[in-house]
């Protein structure tokens, strides 16, 4: 496959735009959230359960809502969407800088998750519709960009934050109305494929459910990810239950590792998977390998203390960046093959729909599977066998495979046929 910037170049402009559009987005997001529990704890004095409140109503409103986002972008065209989520983002940043009672960071929580819930499933609907043909090589540029503001936004955020949280916030408000200002001049507005032919909301809720491939498909890749959200849950407690002095740091070189896997190497990877497999080889083999990283957390080692030397530090470290790593290959591997599949089983018709329910059915997912795996973390604990947690996390893995096997070798992962590609609406 080309090098991205090739790549990057043998798109038409709106595919250009949406990269690039995703990768402001991922920066001026990641550059305040993870630090708002902070400044609502320290800086606010909150207690620990509004905290829990504030955070809790953007996740909720988001994941709750991508449903009813798709079907928006789907009925009033992915351009009016994109631009309704930049400008709703750009208000609930802002407030989260200025307000500091209960109710308006609620409120201001609540306007950023239901942002994310409106430009979210309508971006891939667009990137889908204007690659074409080309859809897996779009979605792994598309992913390189993603992950390249996810690892960059955290890094901003901490320079900013050595002045004051407030700029923090301003700042990602200003590159949302930039962003916002930028699709209001250049993006050109699309009609989504079947918006013509809908005959209502219900119906088009209606026309997903029933759509049992589509289904069948949301439901097996969840194990996926659950898999994937490990290096957020999971792997950072290995962290610090490992080196309980400087947890944080690895945990941070852990999350730098995973976003330098897909930047450095998610085109050669697609190429290379593309050249050797049809889709649903390439995501079974690569939920496979996703399962497979919790392995190596097998042999690590306990608690690192001072006085260890450093064959005792790599006895601890390099189970860690093993399974990191390899957690971000199988990631690399599945993603783009991911997302063309959602929209070939959709026919191509209410795709942003479709991928609006697949979301939420994927957060749904990763919350029953992140309390089961704390609960078996706790319990690996107590027990004195820690390597329950990656016992069931690779046996996750190889289920989830499995599963999508299945799916292939039954036919219900065949291709539907899709609809001409929309127009361009004045």
């Amino acid at each position: 496959m080309k090098p991205l910037a090739v790549q990057f170049r043998s798109f038409n402009g709106c595919v250009r735009l949406l990269m690039v559009q995703q990768f402001t987005i991922n920066v001026a997001f990641y550059m305040l959230m993870p630090y708002l529990a902070a400044h609502l704890a320290d800086g606010l004095g909150m207690a620990a359960w509004a905290v829990g409140l504030v955070l809790g109503v953007r996740n909720f409103t988001q994941q709750g809502m991508f449903l009813v986002g798709g079907t928006l972008a789907d009925r009033l065209g992915y351009k009016t969407v994109i631009t309704a989520g930049c400008v709703l983002r750009t208000v609930g940043f802002g407030l989260l800088g200025v307000v500091d009672s209960l109710p308006a960071l609620v409120a201001a929580s609540a306007a950023t998750g239901f942002a994310g819930a409106l430009f979210n499933p309508a971006v891939r609907a667009y990137l889908a519709q204007e690659a074409g043909e080309r859809r897996v090589e779009a979605f792994a540029a598309f992913n390189v960009f993603y992950q390249a503001g996810m690892f960059t936004g955290p890094l901003v955020g901490l320079a900013l934050l050595a002045a004051d949280f407030r700029l923090v916030c301003a700042v990602a408000a200003v590159l949302f109305l930039g962003l916002t200002v930028v699709q209001l001049r250049m993006l050109p507005a699309r009609t989504a494929a079947g918006a013509a032919q809908s005959r209502g909301v219900l119906a088009d809720w209606r026309a997903v459910v029933v759509n049992r491939p589509w289904l069948f498909f949301s439901g097996a890749m969840t194990g996926s990810y659950v898999l994937s959200f490990q290096v957020y849950l999971a792997l950072p407690l290995q962290a610090h239950r490992a080196f309980p002095d400087s947890g944080d740091a690895v945990t941070t070189a852990l999350f730098a590792v995973s976003a330098a896997v897909t930047v450095a190497g998610q085109l050669k990877i697609t190429a290379w998977a593309r050249a050797r497999w049809s889709s649903s080889r390439a995501m079974v083999c690569g939920i496979a390998l996703m399962g497979t990283a919790f392995l190596p957390l097998l042999f690590g080692a306990g608690e690192v203390t001072a006085d260890v030397g450093p064959l005792g530090w790599f006895a601890a470290l390099a189970p860690l960046f093993a399974a990191v790593t390899l957690l971000g290959l199988g990631t690399a591997v599945v993603y783009p093959f991911e997302m063309d599949t959602v929209v070939s089983l959709a026919g191509g018709r209410l795709v942003a729909t479709h991928y609006g329910l697949y979301n939420t059915v994927s957060g749904l997912g990763i919350t029953l599977g992140n309390l089961t795996t704390g609960a078996v973390w706790d319990a690996a604990d107590r027990l004195g066998l820690p390597q329950l947690t990656w016992l069931l996390l690779a046996a996750t893995g190889a289920l989830c495979a499995g599963c999508v096997g299945l799916l292939a070798r039954s036919g219900r992962l065949t291709v539907r046929p899709e609809p001409e590609l929309a127009s361009v609406v004045a």
